[in-house]
């Protein structure tokens, strides 16, 4: 839409499209609320990056329509996804850490108890490869504007909007201005949007202290044949090397030729080809053909979290507020969450039911959960950065022996690093102020989840159809505002409830469960649910201060 000083205008504009910013955007696309998102690259980098989608993506992508499509990128459905520790491809096998296929997966979960709590298993494909698929997917939705291959030059906040000013990286087209309500920057670790505003980073960069610290590099490489030769019988998602003096990381992209290697940097700069080359035929034992098609450059030891989150109508989401260590796959499931909390916060603004107080919970919510998933991630690299290598682990006599089985005993250990559910699905936000709770709170538990109908926390999921056939989840059927569930066999009246929803403009839509194993599941007759998923109330009845219980849950 343009106004009359050919000004386009969007309710939201979106700086960065990595998977963040493309989440964020159809987020807003599903409660059809309009966004424009500018990236600088014409189209998404194909460069491998991060391999994890945690179960709580998963979700995420299943709200917009997606999960079944991306399941089908990257590895094939029968490949094992084993994280294998090895002295070289041709040496000792020191421990494997087995975990199911992608095949294995959907199997259990189709068989699963109704109660089960994870509908969408985690996902093993790297993310250039989603990446790609969620421009794509974002360019055929009505609500979404895209601008890539352009540059946010400059922006300038008002009290009721925010211009921007951009440019098309290679001056094809005139440059434009747009105003929308809200702008968001999912623009990365370098965010041009964070430093305008002036918010920093703080936190921990750990000095060079063992692998996963320091300067790292990570190279895109092809190793022709590979896979029906030296590790037809070894396959494996992940391969670690080690050896005195060596680690690195072979991580499986296609299931055949293609790899995300990961190796360390002396200097912190990029290695030349060669070099990477040499590095990996070192790894391999073997002086194979090996094709590089790409090298990057990162730090790991990182776990810094922005001081703030937004700034008047300006708010920031994904590496823009927080960068990980990439032990534990935890940096894009951080990030699609933030996107997740805010967008539906933005449309409640942008509709007119949400109070002045709901956009600041937005950080009050989110920068705690950054707090503690980035110092999960911090502890599981320390975990693998401090591994000792005895000098003799690759000697074949019976003092290797021991090195070796002694070794492969701790790396068994490293099992939290690729099964931590209760990071993925256990965040909750029970110090904020729009949870409206008085009783005791779930633990925190990194390793393991516990469903709890406890307000500020993840619904606990329910499947609503019988095994066999195609399941339908709860988390389907619930609306795109908020949710009132009433359990069990005797509903309470909640006339006075939807009243005074409806005299704010709340949307509620209400879900009937009156099965057993949804009573035995949550334990009290309703709960409001927020667009989110999240819990903000829950009672056996509608109390009479029902109307301001909502105006606390919107920030009134």
């Amino acid at each position: 839409m343009l106004t009359s000083e050919n000004i386009s205008v969007s309710p939201v504009a979106i700086v960065g499209g990595g998977p963040v910013g493309l989440m964020l955007a159809l987020f807003l696309d599903l409660y059809g609320v309009r966004s424009v998102i500018f990236n600088l690259e014409e189209e998404t980098r194909w460069q491998p990056k991060g391999t994890t989608h945690s179960a709580r993506i998963m979700e995420h992508y299943r709200r917009v329509g997606i999960s079944q499509p991306i399941r089908s990128l990257g590895l094939p459905k029968e490949f094992p996804l084993d994280a294998s520790y090895f002295t070289k491809f041709n040496g000792w096998e020191l421990a494997r850490i087995s975990l199911p296929s992608e095949m294995q997966k959907m199997a259990m979960r189709d068989n699963a108890a109704s109660t089960d709590q994870v509908p969408e298993p985690i996902l093993r494909v790297n993310q250039m490869y989603a990446e790609r698929f969620l421009l794509q997917h974002a360019r055929s939705r009505p609500n979404i504007t895209i601008r890539y291959g352009w540059r946010v030059k400059d922006f300038i906040q008002y009290q009721d909007k925010v211009k921007l000013y951009a440019e098309h990286v290679d001056g094809k087209y005139a440059n434009e201005v747009w105003q929308a309500a809200y702008m968001v920057g999912c623009d990365g670790g370098q965010s041009f949007v964070r430093s305008k505003l002036g918010i920093a980073y703080e936190g921990t960069v750990e000095a060079k202290a063992g692998f996963l610290t320091g300067g790292m590099v990570s190279s895109y490489i092809r190793v022709p044949g590979i896979h029906q030769g030296l590790l037809r019988d070894k396959k494996s998602l992940m391969y670690h090397i080690i050896s005195p003096g060596k680690h690195m990381l072979f991580i499986c992209l296609d299931g055949e030729d293609d790899f995300l290697f990961v190796t360390q940097s002396k200097d912190g700069k990029v290695i030349d080809d060669s070099e990477v080359i040499r590095i990996a035929q070192a790894g391999i034992g073997s002086d194979v053909e090996i094709l590089v098609l790409g090298n990057t450059i990162w730090k790991g030891g990182v776990a810094l979290v922005a001081n703030k989150y937004s700034e008047g109508r300006v708010y920031l989401a994904g590496d823009s507020i927080h960068l990980f260590s990439p032990t534990g796959g935890f940096g894009m499931h951080t990030g699609i969450d933030d996107a997740s909390n805010l967008a539906w916060k933005i449309v409640a603004s942008i509709n007119g039911w949400a109070g002045n107080e709901l956009m600041d919970s937005y950080e009050s919510e989110r920068r705690p959960i950054a707090l503690r998933n980035t110092a999960a991630a911090r502890s599981y690299t320390r975990q693998t950065a401090s591994l000792y290598v005895p000098e003799n682990l690759e000697d074949a006599d019976s003092a290797g022996d021991l090195a070796r089985e002694k070794i492969g005993i701790e790396l068994s250990n490293f099992r939290c690093q690729f099964t931590s559910i209760g990071v993925e699905l256990g965040a909750r936000y029970d110090s904020s102020p729009h949870i409206i709770n008085s009783d005791p709170v779930p633990d925190d538990d990194w390793l393991n989840y516990k469903p709890s109908s406890v307000p500020g926390g993840r619904l606990p999921h329910l499947w609503l159809t019988p095994i066999p056939g195609a399941r339908v989840s709860l988390f389907d059927i619930l609306g795109t505002g908020f949710s009132l569930l009433r359990v069990g066999s005797h509903f309470p009246d909640i006339s006075e409830l939807l009243a005074q929803a409806y005299q704010r403009k709340i949307p509620v839509k209400i879900v009937d469960l009156p099965g057993h194993d949804a009573w035995q599941l949550y334990q009290t007759r309703l709960l409001l649910v927020r667009p989110d998923q999240y819990i903000a109330w829950r009672g056996d009845k509608v109390p009479d201060n029902i109307g301001s219980i909502l105006d606390k849950i919107v920030g009134r």
